[in-house]
């Protein structure tokens, strides 16, 4: 499969969690870049210009300031940043969120795995995933 570099927006604000997903695209050989976000707010500053666009967002749900779903809803509402796939990358596995993702037009929602094997597997499958997709560039 060819390796294409993609541009990684990750809004968390646990820094174990940030640095799980370092990790994890360490151990996995990519080479993608990662940028990183604290929270909502922070993410909307690091986008409000375009001059930095992501080809994909991981987004936490908890988050202080602005949590996961305030930002997907403020994002969906900028007709520039909208069609950014953006993936929830949670704990919470309540149906509602799930229900409330979906309906803002979240790309995918996945529940990080408590054994770290098993989200090395997670976020490589959704890596790949979205290697193969045909991306939009703003």
């Amino acid at each position: 499969m060819e390796r294409l570099k993609l541009k990684v927006l990750l809004i968390e604000d646990d820094a174990i969690e940030v640095m799980k997903l370092k990790r994890a695209i360490k151990k996995l050989e990519l080479d993608h870049e990662l940028i990183e976000a604290k929270n909502g707010e922070h993410a909307l500053s690091i986008l409000k210009d375009h001059e930095l666009i992501p080809d994909v967002i991981f987004l936490d749900l908890n988050m202080p300031k602005i949590n996961g779903l305030e930002f997907l809803k403020i994002l969906k509402q900028d007709e520039a940043l909208k069609y950014i796939p953006t993936i929830i990358l949670t704990t919470s596995s309540n149906r509602k969120d799930v229900l409330s993702c979906y309906s803002i037009g979240v790309a995918g929602y996945i529940i990080k795995p408590l054994k770290y094997e098993d989200y090395v597997a997670k976020i490589k499958v959704t890596f790949d995933y979205w290697r193969m997709n045909q991306l939009i560039k703003l």
